[in-house]
């Protein structure tokens, strides 16, 4: 696990990222800035990796969760309900290959309209 750093305006939160090959190629372009929408209660944004990034992808997420989308060369970060969710839980609209999980979600509610994102390698 690779131990990251989300910044979100303000909001500095911690990560990891896993250790399967799309994980992987994400750590080697941190850190990367971009800009990002919200859809629910899920920040996404651009990030175009080489390879083959498209790992046992699904639309089944949870919260907190870090999920990378190979054919719209997506990062999405879910912290609760998505507008295709039946409830409480995000429902990923398309399928994405889990590359990482993100603490202290729950921050990320106060984002409410589009931003800058930053993600850094986290040196503990």
């Amino acid at each position: 696990m690779l131990p990251i750093q989300i910044q979100v305006g303000d909001l500095r939160l911690r990560g990891e990222l896993n250790n399967i090959k799309c994980a992987q190629t994400l750590a080697r372009l941190l850190p990367l800035t971009a800009e990002f929408q919200v859809w629910g209660d899920e920040l996404h944004f651009e990030v175009v990796l080489e390879g083959d990034t498209g790992e046992h992808p699904d639309k089944s997420v949870n919260i907190g969760d870090i999920g990378f989308w190979s054919e719209g060369s997506t990062l999405c970060i879910f912290f609760g309900p998505t507008p295709t969710s039946p409830g409480e839980d995000p429902v990923s609209a398309v399928p994405v290959t889990i590359v990482g999980r993100v603490s202290s979600f729950e921050k990320l509610r106060t984002c409410k309209e589009a931003g800058e994102i930053i993600l850094r390698a986290h040196l503990v």
